[in-house]
Parts: C-alpha cells; sequence; structure tokens
C-alpha cells in the first residue's frame, strides 16, 4: 500500500511538472496573445445614463446587466433572445449607444436597432447603404450621420435621406478625419447636443500631390491613387462644415490665418449656440482656440493662445462639464506637463487646476453637479495609469484607484461608484466596482494567469540614465532556463518614436507573447524607451525637435552598453528589431553605428524624412526647406555604405502611411553602392501586416534573426 501511495505521489509530481512544461508555439504566441492567452476580463462595461445601474457583454453574446444599490439579481440578455424579438438574425452584441436610461440602440450588419430592456422590445430605426462608412447616431432623435465617398448623408428613422453634402469633385471630402488623424483627430462627424445641427470637418486636397499604389487584385493590375502631402509640399485646406437640419442649409469655417493650417479639436457649446475649434499654424508652434457662431460660421473670439519655438499640440477638445456654455475644462502641457485648465470663452485662462509633474492622459467625465472632473494619468510612476479626481472649486486631487499599474476606470454620472479593471506586472486582470473611497463592493473578475502552464522566463523592469540625466525604462526577458554563467545573443525591440510607450506595468508588462517564444530560443529580449517616446512630459519628448534619430540613438545605446555590462550577454551577438519608427530607428543603428548589431529587420521604414507626411513630418522636423541640416543628417539613403551586418527590410505593397518610395529609395542607394541586403514585401497589406499572414511576418522577421546573429 505504501509503495502505491509514493507511486501515486510521484506519478501526480510528475503530471504537475509535465503541464508547468508546456511549451509556447510562435503561432499561438501571434495569433492567440489577444484568445485563449489572454486574461479573463471585462468586456463593454457602460454605466447607463442617469442610472446607478451597469452593463456589460460576455462573450460577445451575452448582455448582464446590474445596480450597484440593488441587491436584486441582475438581468441577462442573450444575443438569440434579443434577435428573436426584432425578427433578425444577430451573432455578436456590437457597442451600444443608450438613449435613456431603460432603451439601447445597437447595430448590426449596416441595420440600427432600439432595444427597450425593461418591456424587452424592439425595432429597427434604420437600415444604412452598405457602402456607408463612419457613421455616428444622434441618440436623441435616432438619426444616423454617414458618409459615402466623399459626402455626407443623414438618415432620418423614417428612412429619409438628405445629401448635406453633394461634391462632384473627390478633391472636397467630408465628415472623415482630416489631418491624416493627427493632433488628436479621429472622426470627422459631431452632431450638436440636442441634434438640432451637425458639424464636420472637410478638406480639400485638390493642391495634394497623388501618390500611386498597385492594387494587384484585377488582371491586369491598376494604379491607385491617394493623396499624400509631403514635408515641405503642398497641403490639403481645411473647413469645418455645419448643416441645419430645419433650414437645410450649411455654413462653412475656414482657418482665421493661413488656408493650409488645421483646424482640429472641434467641440460643441451645450447651448448649441456656437462650436469651439483649435486652430494650428502650418509651423504647428502656435495654437488659437476659437469661438465660432454655429448659425452663421462667423468668427467670434480668440478664447485663448499657446505658443512653443519646437512645437505646440492640441490633441483634446474644450471639455464642457455643466449646462454652462461658457466654462470649459482644456487640456495643456504647456508648463511641460499635460494639465487640466479651468477655461471659460470670454475670459479664456481662468486658472491652473492640476499642477502635477506627470502627465494626464485623458478626461473621463465629471459628477451630475459639476463639481468634480475626472481624468486618467500616470501618477508618479510613468508606468502606470489611475483614475483621479479634481475638485473644480480648488483644485483638490485626490487619486481613486491607488493600486499601481495600468487601470482602465469610469465612474457613475453621480460621481459615487467607480468600474475599474486592472493589471500590473503580477496581476493578469482585475475587474471590479469601487466606492468612490476606493472600498470594492463586487468583483467581476480576479484572473487567472492564462499562460502559467507554458514553460516562459522572467521578465525585469528596469532604469538606466540618459547622458543628460533623464531616467530610461528597459525591459529585460530572460529564458526559463536561463544560466547566469551562460553567453546569450541579445535582440533588442524598438519603437521609440513619440506618442507611443512600449513598456508599461501592466501584464506582460506591454510585451507581445513572441518576445517570450523568441527567450526560449536562448535569446534575451531587451527593450528601452528612450527620450522622445510618451508619457513623460515635454521636456523628455522635446529633445528630438528638428533631429529625428539623433537623441534616441543616444539613449539606444545607452541600453546597449548596459547590455555588454552583463556577464551573460554576448556582446558579439546584437540584433534589433522595429517597425515604422522602429524600423526607422533599426535601420538607423545598422548605418549610423554598422558595429554594434550583426542583424536589423525593419519594418515599413521611414528612410528619410521629406517622404514623410506633412502633418507628423513637420511638427518634429520643420520642412526641409527649413531644416536641411536635420533632414540630411536623418536621412539614410546616404549612409548605406555604413553596413557590416545583415539587414532585412520589410514593407506592405500598399502602405499608405510610409510609402514605398521609402524602401525603394533606400534598396536603390545599397545597389548604388554596391552591398547586399534583403527585401521582403507583402502584397496588398498596408502599413501593418495583420490576419492569419501576421504569423509568417514573425516566422520571417524572428527566424532571420536566429539564421544570422551569429
Amino acid at each position: 500500500m505504501k509503495n502505491y501511495l509514493s507511486l501515486l505521489f510521484f506519478f501526480l509530481i510528475f503530471l504537475n511538472v509535465s503541464a508547468q512544461q508546456k511549451e509556447l508555439t510562435l503561432e499561438d504566441a501571434v495569433m492567440q496573445q489577444y484568445g485563449k492567452l489572454y486574461p479573463k476580463h471585462i468586456s463593454g462595461f457602460q454605466w447607463i445614463p442617469g442610472t446607478n445601474s451597469y452593463v456589460y457583454v460576455e462573450n460577445g453574446t451575452t448582455l448582464k446587466m446590474g445596480d450597484v444599490d440593488s441587491k436584486k439579481k441582475g438581468r441577462e440578455f442573450s444575443i438569440e433572445e434579443i434577435g428573436e424579438s426584432l425578427g433578425a438574425e444577430l451573432k455578436r452584441f456590437s457597442p451600444l449607444t443608450w438613449k435613456n436610461s431603460n432603451s439601447f440602440y445597437f447595430e448590426a450588419e449596416k441595420q440600427y436597432y432600439l432595444y427597450d430592456s425593461d418591456k424587452k422590445t424592439g425595432s429597427i430605426i434604420s437600415k444604412v447603404d452598405d457602402s456607408a462608412e463612419n457613421p455616428t447616431l444622434q441618440t436623441d432623435t435616432g438619426i444616423i450621420a454617414y458618409t459615402v465617398g466623399n459626402n455626407i448623408y443623414i438618415q432620418k428613422p423614417n428612412g429619409e435621406i438628405i445629401a448635406v453634402t453633394d461634391n462632384d469633385d473627390k478633391n472636397i471630402v467630408s465628415g472623415q478625419a482630416i489631418a491624416r488623424s493627427e493632433m488628436g483627430i479621429t472622426n470627422g462627424i459631431f452632431w450638436s447636443p440636442k441634434g438640432n445641427l451637425l458639424a464636420f470637418y472637410q478638406k480639400d486636397e485638390t493642391y495634394v500631390a497623388d501618390y500611386p499604389l498597385l492594387n494587384i487584385i484585377p488582371t491586369p493590375g491598376e494604379l491607385v491613387s491617394i493623396k499624400y502631402p509631403m514635408a515641405g509640399q503642398k497641403s490639403e485646406r481645411p473647413k469645418v462644415g455645419i448643416y441645419n437640419l430645419d433650414t437645410k442649409k450649411t455654413v462653412f469655417i475656414s482657418p482665421t490665418g493661413n488656408l493650409d493650417d488645421y483646424l482640429t479639436n472641434l467641440s460643441w457649446t451645450p447651448d448649441e449656440k456656437n462650436v469651439v475649434i483649435a486652430e494650428v499654424n502650418r509651423d504647428q508652434n502656435h495654437i488659437k482656440l476659437g469661438l465660432f457662431d454655429a448659425s452663421t460660421g462667423n468668427f467670434v473670439r480668440t478664447i485663448l493662445e499657446e505658443k512653443n519655438p519646437k512645437w505646440a499640440e492640441p490633441e483634446h477638445p474644450a471639455y464642457f462639464y455643466s449646462d454652462s456654455s461658457e466654462d470649459f475644462i482644456w487640456m495643456s502641457e504647456k508648463d511641460g506637463f499635460m494639465n487640466l485648465y479651468l477655461c471659460n470663452t470670454k475670459k479664456g485662462f481662468v486658472r491652473q487646476l492640476t499642477k502635477n509633474k506627470w502627465v494626464a492622459n485623458e478626461i473621463l467625465g465629471n459628477d451630475t453637479k459639476g463639481k468634480e472632473i475626472y481624468f486618467s494619468g500616470t501618477g508618479e510612476s510613468p508606468l502606470d495609469t489611475k483614475l483621479y479626481a479634481v475638485t473644480i472649486s480648488n483644485g483638490k486631487q485626490t487619486c481613486l484607484t491607488e493600486t499601481s499599474g495600468t487601470h482602465n476606470a469610469s465612474i457613475s454620472s453621480d460621481g459615487k461608484y467607480i468600474f475599474d479593471q486592472y493589471s500590473n506586472h503580477d496581476t493578469p486582470n482585475v475587474a471590479q466596482l469601487l466606492n468612490n473611497k476606493g472600498k470594492v463592493l463586487t468583483t467581476f473578475v480576479e484572473a487567472d494567469n492564462p499562460i502559467a502552464e507554458y514553460k516562459l522566463g522572467t521578465t525585469t523592469i528596469g532604469k538606466l540614465k540618459s547622458h543628460d540625466g533623464f531616467d530610461l525604462y528597459t525591459r529585460l526577458i530572460k529564458p526559463s532556463d536561463f544560466d547566469p554563467n551562460k553567453k546569450y545573443p541579445v535582440l533588442v525591440y524598438v519603437y521609440g518614436g513619440p506618442h507611443a510607450q512600449l513598456i508599461t506595468n501592466s501584464w506582460n508588462d506591454g510585451a507581445a507573447l513572441w518576445m517570450k517564444w523568441m527567450a526560449e530560443q536562448g535569446y534575451l529580449v531587451f527593450t528601452l524607451d528612450n527620450r522622445g517616446s510618451a508619457n513623460r512630459g515635454f521636456a523628455f519628448e522635446s529633445v528630438i525637435h528638428r533631429q529625428l534619430g539623433t537623441e534616441e540613438l543616444k539613449d539606444q545605446l545607452v541600453g546597449v552598453d548596459y547590455l555588454k555590462s552583463l556577464p551573460y550577454v554576448d556582446a558579439n551577438r546584437l540584433a534589433i528589431h522595429g517597425w515604422s519608427f522602429g524600423g526607422f530607428m533599426t535601420v538607423s543603428m545598422m548605418l549610423r553605428d554598422p558595429r554594434v548589431f550583426t542583424t536589423g529587420v525593419a519594418g515599413g521604414p521611414v528612410t528619410d524624412w521629406k517622404y514623410y507626411e506633412v502633418m507628423y513630418g513637420e511638427r518634429y522636423m520643420d520642412t526641409p526647406q527649413q531644416n536641411p541640416e536635420g533632414y540630411e543628417a536623418a536621412s539614410l539613403l546616404d549612409k548605406t555604405q555604413n553596413l557590416t551586418g545583415k539587414l532585412l527590410t520589410i514593407h506592405g505593397s500598399i502602405d499608405p502611411v510610409v510609402v514605398m518610395q521609402h524602401d525603394l529609395s533606400l534598396i536603390k542607394s545599397f545597389v548604388d553602392n554596391g552591398k547586399q541586403m534583403d527585401f521582403f514585401i507583402y502584397p496588398m497589406h498596408e502599413h501593418n501586416v495583420r490576419g492569419k499572414d501576421r504569423l509568417h511576418l514573425m516566422t520571417k522577421v524572428l527566424n532571420y534573426v536566429i539564421e544570422n546573429n551569429k
């Protein structure tokens, strides 16, 4: 009997060890990071307007509703149940938009439905054209605005369709994001609060150069032209249109300065009488926040101005937090960090509400009395994201989510309750309800580690110093069988550009799972967020001005020196990989410091900033005419003779962001200099390789590193 129990004991231990030794495949690492290997989480959480009730979606097919104040069991609605009541075959819930505390809108295959959760009845309100894009619903009226081609339409619940614009000239584009989605622009249609007026962006691309992309699907292939304004060349000319649903007339607002200045960050005043628009000059160093009459389009006044010799970039619209059409919150980094300011449409800046030496990310809402503003920000650690409240009357600030980590939070309309979903280095995911004192009321999810059974190594977050004293955060991933007495090759993964942060205090520390797979192949995988990257304040980010690739490379070399100082690093086997700005950094490192890395893989790389778009490129580099020395120093086309290692560049054949001219010009320079390199195209992919082909991409990238970093 004892022998039997002993055998059983050792057998169970063997099973446990075996379970922990499961190997992560590259296919699962690439294709399942946000599937079966993603921690359990709450999707689609919303506070129901005007209540302390909430709703979220489970598995995409079950709607769960609850109430913080009620002890009754919450309600559930299956997609099949709702579909049956609507006479529709529905598969998954799309995001909900609430009309009131009982009824919500949702969309399925271009059909819009309104469902009453109390009566358990609903109806279809509209079916928009199959070619409709950018649909934007007005919740009070159920009217939908959308674009078809370059024009904008509205469709009423009675089926009436009205053409808001009717431009035959394809150069005049209405209702879409403009300025290539820079400066916080994400959409181009803006309903007024009560739905009486519709504002929209319009751009005139007549003078913007055409850029050819090759569509290989038809026989023969055909050229498709896109509009692409390169740095220093002619740009689009913006307007804001305001359509009156009663009069069926449109007025237009143009920049008060030059015709190619920027109009961005549009918001409505609560009384619908005015719109507030941030106008930015072409040089992007002067913001004028203007008030415009919505009935005439006339300029009323400049509310406030900001100037900076490097750049001034508005990223958030004016936030009106009460029924007042004069008082609003403006977000600005004019003191060196993104902070909140109380402003008035007549008085301009009133006072600074927050005075943090860290970055506020975005305003999330306010209480119903208009006394507190809720916003997210990093707090003292730039790796965190937390929820904060600030009292408007006295600037008193409170952190509502104290646990260190990356929090995705929302607050009930009366400010009493918080939904908080967070992760950190040690926590896969927690989703819970709190009161505004931080007490946990309900825990929805406390996720298990979905990769616990896999054979994976450790991740360490560290800090180094730049030459001018800034902290540089690092991430180092080691294999599960790491031996400090061995020498390991290293893959450095880099991005390094503005508006991006690779290292965060979140689950997996911001790393992709393919990095952990790569570590299991006997590698160390290292990342450093250099100066110029996000969430560190203006001084940290703006050192790149007029010299992209210079200070960033210095910081990456600080990381290289650190790696070489480690006794377990093989300093002769360093490789580097990055995409987009990271592709630019990869090629830069291979050509400007050619003996550091044996191997580089650059995806979608910028190779000369004169080929990049006006909006992004001129903010950081000015124009080629204004800054010829900076453009020459950053260009990689005159440095190909320096290549000593193995370099692979990769490009999507119809990339509309970093156009193919970058890579082809680089290759021509390599040919001219008699230098061999490797190049791979992903046909009919844009700037990123997505879908099932993502596995092909990462297999190619990592195999190239493994085969050549010797």
